[in-house]
């Protein structure tokens, strides 16, 4: 009965959303109240109904419904409740479910917390949103049913895919899935305001907070995939430019320059039509994410579908959905007249250069990730592009992204002169260099190391800099402490931000100094790696709940003393048929000791031995990202809303907008 209630209350999201779709945007067109106003309630209506379907989801995963295909293909009696749960949406079906739940939940907050909104606006972005859950609600119910059943019950499940069974794999989709259908909200007010043929700068003020929530949210999700392949997939390293670790970054990319760009529109009223373009494009790379991992094109540990109907399905709703969005912008863009100027050499022109470079890294990753696919597709050529296309595309673009960032936010509006910059900035350029040259005179590596040393200083300590230039640390030194308790939020999370993306890039340099060893030695032997003595003490036997490992003991010591032990698996899941890799890792923050077990032959056991300098530090970066992008968002101004929006000649309903008023 509760599968059914669920299918049922799929049905009924579908009914409300698409009348969510239509309803408002009439309204809005006819300048109705009445019909504007039917929004909110619709969107509330979408969220409770499809919250009760995920709800009946996870009820017939918690109990290991087997009348139900979902549960039988993926879960099983002996899983953790956690791992159980976390199987409604570790599957194609679910996790589609769990999709449309946060898009209803961000189109009943714009209904609760845009109240502030011109009610017309409001009502067009609500009706964007309804007709993007009519979209993936059609797809469910019509290819990605989760609640069909099966007769006669299974025994039991097959379980839930052995790599996805793991805490990080549990929380990584909905922290993933916050950050897309964010991307969807910003793509909705674009699409509002090419209708209404109006961007200003209060149009601005309220892109902002879901750019940045969105951002925010993608960084934590990235963060924590990274993570999780590397501690669990045992490959020792923390990215790999898999086509679907790549599908996440286009969205990021993208998102991260609407947000820098929304910032111009708001202060100078400029890059109106570029701000547009790119909230488009990032909801773009969200779906074509969306249709790389369903659709069975690309082979990848990440994938969740390989099923080509559904991948034909999302490319239809894919190709609707942006050809329509480029068509409305090729119509409305010439109507949207930047009003603000300024001069090239300025925190605008800074921005803008963000906002460049950052395209063009997405426009390198875009190309590198979908090529294969075409030649595979047209020339019948198996091409494979992988790391090294990627690290001589890709880190050349990011040089003067970083130089950039630590510049831009000294540079004043409108116009700015070089000299105060560089005199703000000169001990943090000399302390950068000096990083360098330490690092490649030691360490006698290559020089891209070294940069990235010198890089995370930089940004570090520029982003110091920065807070202290605006708390007059070094010239008020006394009142410091007061004007830093006043500085806005968005202040701090600016500096945050830019100071974590440095802590990342000092991980991501650490990692260029890793050093790995291949070994295969018996019990008491004894293997030596970046300083330490790796003792193989031997192997055992270990049954787990569905699960039968071998695991190795080996004992790290250091000048004959103990540093740590460690106790890499290889794990084994009947049921599935399938074996995993369990790496043990001692981290010091300093650096990670990393040990995976291989096969074993001839009383050999296979060891991948890494010694891991400053490893930590990328996800602690990743951490520090969205956290400030959580300061910046908690600021009174992003909580508050935009100003009241002035008259336009071109608006007019303007007069008559109830909601205008309030704005």
């Amino acid at each position: 009965m509760i599968p059914e209630i669920g299918h049922f209350a799929l049905a009924l999201a579908l009914a409300l959303s698409l009348a969510q779709a239509v309803l408002p945007l009439v309204g809005a067109q006819r300048r109705d109240a009445r019909l504007m106003a039917a929004g909110p309630g619709l969107a509330a209506g979408v969220l409770i109904a499809v919250a009760t379907a995920f709800a009946a989801l996870l009820w017939s995963f918690a109990l290991n419904d087997t009348t139900v295909t979902n549960v039988v293909q993926n879960s099983h009696s002996a899983k953790p409740m956690l791992y159980k749960l976390a199987g409604a949406w570790g599957n194609h079906e679910g996790s589609m479910v769990l999709w449309v739940l946060i898009l209803a939940l961000c189109g009943a907050a714009v209904s609760a917390f845009g109240r502030n909104l011109p009610g017309a606006l409001r009502a067009r972005v609500l009706a964007v949103l309804g007709m993007i859950a009519t979209g993936f609600l059609a797809f469910i119910l019509a290819t990605s049913n989760p609640f069909l059943r099966v007769w006669p019950p299974a025994a039991d499940g097959q379980g839930l895919n052995p790599v996805l069974q793991d805490p990080g794999l549990a929380f990584h989709p909905p922290l993933l899935y916050l950050g897309y259908v964010g991307t969807a909200v910003t793509f909705a007010f674009a699409i509002a305001a090419l209708i209404e043929g109006r961007v200003d700068a209060a149009w601005g003020r309220w892109v902002r907070p879901w750019a940045l929530a969105s951002w925010s949210f993608l960084t934590l999700g990235i963060a924590l995939g990274s993570w999780w392949a590397y501690y669990e997939l045992g490959w020792g390293g923390y990215w790999f430019w898999d086509p679907v670790e790549n599908a996440s970054l286009l969205p990021w990319l993208a998102g991260c320059a609407l947000l820098h760009s929304a910032i111009v529109v708001e202060k100078r009223e400029a890059l109106k039509t570029w701000s547009v373009l790119l909230a488009i494009l990032a909801f773009s790379m969200s779906l074509l994410g969306t249709f790389l991992v369903r659709s069975g094109v690309l082979n990848s540990v990440h994938a969740f579908a390989n099923d080509p109907e559904r991948g034909v399905f999302i490319l239809a709703l894919l190709l609707l959905t942006m050809g329509g969005a480029f068509a409305l912008f090729a119509w409305r863009a010439p109507a949207l007249a930047p009003t603000g100027v300024f001069a090239p050499l300025s925190r605008e022109g800074a921005l803008v250069l963000n906002n460049l470079i950052l395209c063009t890294i997405a426009a390198v990753v875009l190309a590198g990730t979908l090529y294969p696919m075409f030649a595979d597709l047209m020339l019948k050529a198996k091409i494979s592009v992988g790391p090294p296309f990627y690290q001589a595309t890709v880190f050349p673009l990011a040089l003067p992204l970083i130089l950039a960032m630590a510049a831009g936010p000294l540079m004043a509006w409108k116009r700015a002169k070089p000299w105060p910059v560089l005199q703000r900035l000169w001990w943090v350029a000399l302390a950068a260099l000096g990083a360098i040259a330490l690092v490649w005179l030691v360490q006698g590596r290559p020089i891209l190391p070294a940069l990235g040393f010198g890089a995370a200083l930089w940004l570090i300590l520029g982003a110091f800099v920065d807070v202290a230039e605006r708390i007059a640390l070094f010239s008020r030194p006394r009142a410091a402490l007061a004007r830093a308790r006043g500085l806005p939020r968005a202040a701090w999370g600016g500096a945050v931000a830019h100071a974590g993306f440095g802590v990342t890039l000092l991980g991501m340099a650490g990692m260029g100094l890793a050093t790995e060893r291949l070994a295969a030695v018996r019990p008491g032997e004894t293997v030596s790696l970046g300083g330490y003595e790796w003792k193989l003490e031997g192997v055992r036997d270990v049954t787990g709940p569905n699960w039968t490992s071998r695991r190795a003991t080996v004992t790290v010591t250091r000048g004959g003393a103990p540093v740590t032990v460690l106790q890499p698996e290889k794990r084994n899941f009947p049921l599935a048929r399938q074996s995993t890799t369990e790496a043990a890792i001692h981290t010091t923050w300093a650096s990670d000791l990393y040990a995976v077990m291989g096969e074993e032959e001839n009383g050999r056991a296979t060891l991948r031995l890494h010694h891991n300098p400053l490893a930590p530090w990328i996800w602690l970066g990743g951490a520090i990202m969205a956290f400030g992008g959580g300061l910046s968002l908690s600021d009174r101004r992003a909580r508050v809303g935009a100003p009241a929006r002035r008259a336009a000649a071109q608006d007019p309903g303007a007069a008559q907008d109830p909601g205008a008023a309030r704005a």
